[in-house]
């Protein structure tokens, strides 16, 4: 779909074709494994056909990979059954024999356990870089590197990347750029308008909305969708077309539920700052974040996961604190309408950089419950853990 509207109508009818499906305002549910062809003539030709077999897609995945291409601003996209899995197909589409990537320090663990479990067994090689390295990235860059891989902000320390410079770079020497665009939800982020190639969501996430189905999306320019495409059908990867549906609906309220969340997030950020429990905040839409000038440079709204540290605590007080919360779930995953908190430790996932914040990391989702109730909650957490 081209941009002729506002972001919220482009969400509101993309992937919908209700003249194809008998009137009906959403894609149907097209459970399906064999497609049938009725003259021979037909089943000779069917490499032209859009619907050739079940694995392959049908109307239903069809129209969330029209969505997505359409929320993202890309020229095509592809639909994979979980995050892992849509980042497996990027990764593998680029390893060559003796391929090199560079791979930001602030990344996802699979994405790292594949690069460095997976790939190193195939001969590529991965080098992790300061995810605030810059324009600096020019210097990693060898004859061999095949893709600069990027996450921003970092879904655990939250550095944001100065995408456009890296893009500039990485155009400029032929090398294939992909960024984990996770965090805004393909709502408050366009990566391929700032250059990058390939743009990748857990749509578990946002996308879904209501942590009950498992999703990957992969948007991406035409120059490198035939690479992704055929890993993808060598792979096998489908989804289920109950979970597109799903996905589908969830698309419909992103815009809405994506304000939600920045607001109710930054209530919260704002809340904790000013707690003595706290001596740090990792929010790239607060003005005080030593990442918010690229912030704004990149995008135009903020979602609800961030990060925060406090004082150094044992074990046994932070399960005070933590055990007691109500409203708060404590599990993977976020993006869902429900707030969750755990706590983390980066410093496992790093090489290229240090991660010491000089007390506890806490990763939290602000979902849409009220944010007064949730400051009361987490108020009442840190009694515990003063008491403990």
């Amino acid at each position: 779909m081209q941009k002729k509207h506002g972001q919220e109508t482009i969400i509101a009818h993309c992937g919908r074709n209700p003249e194809q499906h008998y009137g009906a305002v959403n894609t149907p549910i097209y459970r399906a494994s064999t497609i049938l062809f009725p003259t021979l003539g037909q089943l000779d030709a069917k490499d032209g056909a859009k619907l050739r077999y079940g694995r392959r897609g049908t109307p239903t995945t069809h129209s969330l990979e029209d969505a997505i291409c359409a929320l993202e601003e890309a020229d095509a996209a592809l639909i994979a059954p979980s995050g892992v899995m849509a980042l497996s197909v990027v990764l593998m589409s680029f390893a060559d024999q003796g391929a090199h990537f560079l791979v930001s320090d602030n990344s996802y663990g699979p994405t790292r356990k594949f690069c460095s479990q997976l790939l190193s067994r195939f001969g590529v090689e991965t080098t992790y870089y300061d995810p605030s390295i810059g324009a600096g990235i020019e210097e990693l860059i060898r004859p061999e590197t095949r893709l600069i891989w990027m996450e921003s902000p970092g879904s655990q320390t939250f550095e944001v990347q100065d995408v456009l410079a890296i893009t500039a770079i990485a155009r400029k020497k032929g090398v294939a750029t992909a960024i984990d665009n996770t965090w805004s939800g393909g709502y408050f982020c366009k990566p391929i308008l700032q250059g990058v190639d390939i743009s990748l969501q857990a749509g578990t996430k946002y996308i879904s909305g209501h942590s009950d189905i498992m999703l990957g999306t992969i948007a991406c320019t035409a120059s490198v969708y035939e690479r992704l495409r055929e890993t993808y059908l060598r792979f096998g990867v489908c989804v289920s077309p109950d979970d597109a549906f799903l996905a589908m609906r969830g698309i419909r309220t992103l815009g809405v539920r994506m304000r939600q969340h920045e607001t109710n997030a930054l209530a919260v950020a704002d809340w904790l700052a000013s707690r003595d429990e706290v001596i740090r905040i990792m929010h790239p839409g607060r003005a005080s974040d030593p990442y918010h000038d690229v912030w704004k440079r990149h995008f135009t709204g903020s979602s609800g996961l961030f990060g925060f540290v406090i004082r150094e605590t044992d074990r046994t007080a932070l399960a005070r604190m933590f055990d007691g919360f109500t409203l708060f779930g404590m599990g993977s995953s976020w993006g869902g309408f429900e707030s969750l908190m755990v706590p983390s430790n980066p410093s496992v996932y790093r090489t290229a950089t240090q991660w010491s914040p000089g007390g506890q990391t806490i990763r939290i989702h602000v979902g849409l419950e009220d944010p007064a109730d949730l400051i009361g909650e987490i108020e009442a957490g840190f009694a515990r853990l003063k008491s403990a």
